[in-house]
C-alpha cells in the first residue's frame, strides 16, 4: 500500500509520468529494490526531490543529521543490526514516543518491527541515505570500541590476541574506520599522532578533514593493528614502511595502500583507498569535451608511438590510463604494464610491479618487457632519463607506449623530456601527443542552485570570449557534508603532434612557442576547458582558481 502511494504522489507532483511509474514498477520487481531506491538509481528523481515530496505531501518532517547531537543511550533501545538493516537511526525519546530518522519513512514493516521490539510509539522523520549511514557510524561504531580501549596501553604490552582477535575492540575500531571512509567516499585515511591526541583525518574529494581525535596513548595499538593487516614489521618503528591490505567493506572490494612514517610523536600512517569496483571507466565517461575526446581516441588508437597523460599527484592520471587500456584490451594484443605499485588488477593484462629493493626499476623491467613481444606497453610513470629513453626507443620500434609525467600543462611535458636529456630528434619522431588534466570538485546534485552571475564573473567570462548570465552553486546539505560539493570531475588540455611542432622541437624552441602554435591549431587551454564546465553547471569558479590560473 505504502509503495503505491509513493508512486501516485510522484506522478501527481509531475516528477515522473504514469508510463515511467509503470515501467519502474516492472523493473523494480526484477531488481528487488524499493520503488524509491529504483527511481533514484535510474536518475528519474533526486534524493532531495523525494524528501521534499514526502515532506509536503505526507507531512513527514525532514531533519538534517549533519549537526544533530546524537544520544548514545538510544543505542540500547535500537540495536545497530536493526539500524543498518532498515537504514534508520533513533534521535530522541519523549515519554512513550521515539523519533526515528529514516531513509524510507513509508517502510511500515520497519516501523511495526521497531514498535514491537521497543514498545515505543514510533514517529518517523526523513533524512538522506548518506546522513543516516554516517549517523549510524557515529552512534554505534566507534563509541564502544574507543570506550573499551580507553585503559592506558603501551605498545610493549600489546598482546597478540588483542590485535588479531576479530572481536577485540582495536580490530573493530580499525574496521569501523574503513567502513566510515567508504561511506564518506574518502580517497585517503590519515592517522596523525600529535602532542594532544591522534587525529583521524579523511581526504574527501581532494580535501582533508578531521573526523575524530583519539587519546594519544592509542597510537601504539592502532599502528600495530594496521601493520598486522598490511604484513609490515611491528617491531620496526624507526624507518618508513610500505604495505597493502585487500578487504571487503559494505560488499565492495577495497584495495588499501599503507605507508608509515616515523614522526616525533609516533608513526604517521597514510592509507590510500582504491575501490576496485570503480576502477574501470569507459573513455567517454572521462568528462572530455567532444574535441578532446576525439583527440584522445585518436592518440589511443595509434599503432605505435608514445602518448602521455600529465598532471600533478592525485589528478586522476592512472584512471585515464586504465580507461585507455580497457579500451585497447582485446584478445589479439599483448598488453604489459610496469607500475609502482599496481593499483588495479585488470583481467587479460600482464601487470608487473616495480621493486627497487631487488633491482626491478622501471628501466630494468622495461628492458625485460621488450623481450616479451608486447604490442602495447603502459609505463606507470617516466621518472628518469633511463626510463624515458627506453620508452621512446620502444615507441620507435613499433610499440604503442602509454605513460604519465608530472607536469602542470600539456606542452611543458615536451620541455621536461628534453631537459631529462632525450635527444630532440628521438622525441620528435616518437611522441604522438599529450593529455594534461587536473581534478576539480563537482557541485553537489542534491543542493545545486542557480544564482545570477556577478558583474565581475561576467567580465571574466567575457575576457575568454564567453557570455554567462547565471552560474550554479551548492548551498550545502547532508549529502555533501555541508560543503556544496560531492564527487570530482577532470578538466583537460590536449594536443597532437604535427610537422611544425616536430621542427620546433628539433630546433629546441622555448615552451611558449609550442603553446602558441598548439593554441593557433585549436588547443583549448585547461583554464578555458574548466570555464566551460563552470558554465555547464558542473563546478564553480572558486574550484577552478584552485587548480589553474588564466594565462
Amino acid at each position: 500500500m505504502g509503495r503505491k502511494r509513493l508512486g501516485d504522489i510522484l506522478v501527481e507532483s509531475g516528477l515522473i509520468s504514469e508510463e515511467q511509474l509503470q515501467e519502474a514498477l516492472v523493473e523494480q520487481k526484477k531488481s528487488k529494490l524499493k520503488l524509491g531506491d529504483h527511481l533514484l538509481q535510474q536518475g528519474y528523481i533526486t534524493e532531495q526531490q523525494l524528501i521534499e515530496i514526502l515532506e509536503f505531501q505526507l507531512g513527514i518532517p525532514h531533519v538534517s543529521l549533519y549537526r544533530f547531537k546524537m544520544d548514545p543511550s538510544l543505542s540500547s533501545i535500537v540495536t545497530e543490526e536493526v539500524a543498518k538493516r532498515y537504514s534508520l537511526i533513533p534521535l530522541k525519546k519523549e515519554g512513550n514516543r521515539l523519533t526515528v530518522a529514516m531513509v524510507d519513512p513509508l517502510d511500515y514493516f520497519a516501523i511495526d518491527e521497531l514498535r514491537l521490539s521497543t514498545g515505543f510509539v514510533i514517529e518517523p522523520v526523513i533524512a538522506t541515505r548518506d546522513e543516516v549511514h554516517r549517523a549510524i557510524s557515529r552512534m554505534y561504531s566507534m563509541q564502544g570500541s574507543v570506550k573499551e580501549l580507553m585503559e592506558k596501553m603501551e605498545i610493549d604490552e600489546i598482546e597478540e590476541s588483542r590485535i588479531v582477535d576479530e572481536d577485540s575492540p582495536i580490530v573493530r575500531l580499525v574496521n569501523q574506520m574503513f567502513e566510515q571512509a567508504v561511506q564518506l567516499r574518502a580517497s585517503d585515511i590519515h592517522i596523525d599522532p600529535q602532542e594532544d591526541g591522534v587525529r583521524i583525518r579523511y581526504r574527501v574529494d581532494g580535501v582533508l578533514r578531521t573526523e575524530r581525535v583519539l587519546p594519544r596513548h592509542m597510537i601504539g595499538i592502532l599502528t600495530a593493528r594496521i601493520k598486522i593487516m598490511s604484513n609490515l614489521n611491528i617491531a620496526e618503528r624507526r624507518t618508513p614502511q610500505d604495505g597493502r591490505i585487500q578487504m571487503h567493506v559494505d560488499y565492495k572490494e577495497i584495495d588499501v595502500r599503507v605507508s608509515t612514517l616515523p614522526t616525533i610523536y609516533g608513526e604517521k600512517i597514510v592509507m590510500r583507498l582504491l575501490d576496485i569496483s570503480n576502477a574501470l571507466i569507459e573513455i567517454d565517461k572521462l568528462g572530455l569535451t567532444n574535441r578532446n575526446l576525439a583527440y584522445f581516441r585518436d592518440l589511443v588508437n595509434r599503432p605505435n608511438g608514445i602518448m602521455l597523460v600529465t598532471g600533478p599527484t592525485g589528478s586522476g592520471k592512472t584512471t585515464t590510463l586504465y580507461a585507455a587500456l580497457n579500451h585497447l584490451n582485446q584478445e589479439d594484443v599483448n598488453i604489459i604494464t610496469v607500475e609502482d605499485p599496481v593499483e588495479y588488477q585488470l583481467e587479460g593484462i600482464n601487470q608487473v610491479q616495480v621493486n627497487d629493493g631487488i633491482g626491478m626499476s622501471f628501466a630494468s623491467v622495461l628492458r625485460s618487457i621488450l623481450r616479451q613481444d608486447p604490442d602495447i606497453i603502459m609505463v606507470g610513470e617516466i621518472r628518469d632519463r633511463d626510463t624515458a629513453e627506453i620508452a621512446i626507443r620502444a615507441a620507435l620500434t613499433g610499440h604503442q607506449v602509454l605513460s604519465t609525467l608530472h607536469t602542470n600543462d600539456a606542452v611543458s611535458s615536451v620541455t621536461r623530456l628534453l631537459d631529462m636529456g632525450i635527444p630532440p630528434f628521438l622525441l620528435a619522431s616518437s611522441l604522438n601527443g599529450v593529455l594534461a588534466q587536473r581534478l576539480v570538485r563537482r557541485i553537489c546534485k542534491e543542493c545545486k542552485q542557480e544564482v545570477a552571475a556577478t558583474e565581475q564573473e561576467k567580465a571574466l567570462f567575457a575576457q575568454r570570449g564567453l557570455t554567462v548570465e547565471t552560474l550554479w552553486r551548492g548551498t550545502g546539505c547532508g549529502s555533501c557534508s555541508m560543503t556544496g560539493y560531492r564527487g570530482r570531475l577532470a578538466v583537460h588540455e590536449s594536443f597532437r603532434m604535427d610537422d611544425t611542432l616536430r621542427q620546433m622541437m628539433i630546433q629546441r624552441l622555448p615552451a611558449g612557442e609550442y603553446k602558441k602554435h598548439a593554441v593557433k591549431n585549436g588547443m583549448v587551454l585547461m583554464f578555458d576547458d574548466a570555464l566551460l564546465k563552470v558554465r555547464q553547471g558542473f563546478t564553480t569558479l572558486e574550484e577552478i582558481y584552485r587548480i589553474a590560473l588564466p594565462e
